[in-house]
């Protein structure tokens, strides 16, 4: 985690009270100081990403701090410099509008960073953004350096106004990119909704029709199973009645043909003896 890049990120949070001190400490000797300062940390805000892609030591801890070291460090600047009031800029109630249109857009895209970090989206950083950073960095180290030469401050509140159009473009950008996800995930949960109500009305339709079906095909019956089982019922009695009736019939001869031989008999023997 405490790797060269890592170390260069920390350095550059490190120096921000050094740099917010100099509100205080007004000497010439200290705005200079302060002023190196900011252009040194300006500076390790392009080492630290270099260093890191170079040297293959990307870290899940850099890419948190790096946005985090970059906005503090801003933010210090703009400080610095409206506390400073009128002396430290041309036309301070103009220059004040590019301060603040400065740190609405941190604050908005700090705020849609986090909200789309919750569900696993990125946002990328556009080479706009970029130059917006370069813009802005070179605009606030220009105006710290006031007291080295007045000129320094003209120009650079000329480049914070660029700085803060730039600032507006890109945080309506991000600001976009974060809507059409929100856009998406809203239209795919209608979607979904849409998709389970015409299943629902799909499955009573479907259960209608088999009701029809059933009904239809008890009406074209042409009789009930109890009638059809009572017609099998009477047709075996019968079939019964009719076997035992034969099985009597032949008992009966059976017993009249016994007697006619017994009789036979008797009378063979009568003769004999006689």
């Amino acid at each position: 985690m405490y790797n060269l890049p890592n170390i260069l990120t920390l350095s550059r949070i490190a120096v921000i009270p050094l740099i917010f001190v100099s509100i205080y400490w007004t000497s010439y000797a200290w705005a200079m100081f302060a002023g190196a300062l900011f252009i040194a940390a300006s500076i390790t805000d392009y080492l630290d990403g270099y260093l890191a892609r170079a040297r293959n030591q990307t870290s899940a801890f850099g890419r948190l701090l790096d946005p985090i070291a970059d906005k503090l460090l801003v933010a210090t600047a703009l400080v610095v410099i409206l506390a400073k009031g009128e002396g430290s800029m041309y036309n301070w109630s103009l220059s004040v509008i590019p301060i603040f249109v400065i740190l609405c857009r941190e604050i908005l895209v700090s705020g849609l960073r986090e909200f789309l970090r919750e569900v696993n989206v990125g946002l990328p950083v556009t080479k706009l953004a970029k130059w917006k950073t370069a813009f802005q960095m070179t605009a606030l180290a220009m105006m710290l350096f006031r007291q080295l030469w007045i000129g320094w401050s003209y120009c650079g509140e000329v480049l914070l106004w660029v700085a803060a159009v730039l600032t507006f473009i890109t945080g309506y950008q991000y600001y976009q990119r974060s809507l059409d996800y929100v856009r998406g995930t809203e239209s795919k949960k209608s979607e979904n909704r849409i998709r389970m109500l015409m299943n629902n009305v799909l499955q009573k339709i479907q259960s209608k029709r088999n009701a029809e079906k059933e009904a239809a095909v008890v009406k074209s019956a042409p009789k009930p199973v109890a009638q059809k089982v009572a017609s099998d019922t009477k047709k075996t009695a019968k079939r019964t009645t009719k076997k035992s009736a034969t099985k009597k019939k032949t008992a009966a001869g059976n017993k009249t043909g016994n007697k006619t031989g017994n009789k036979k008999s008797v009378a063979k023997n009568t003769i004999s003896k006689a």
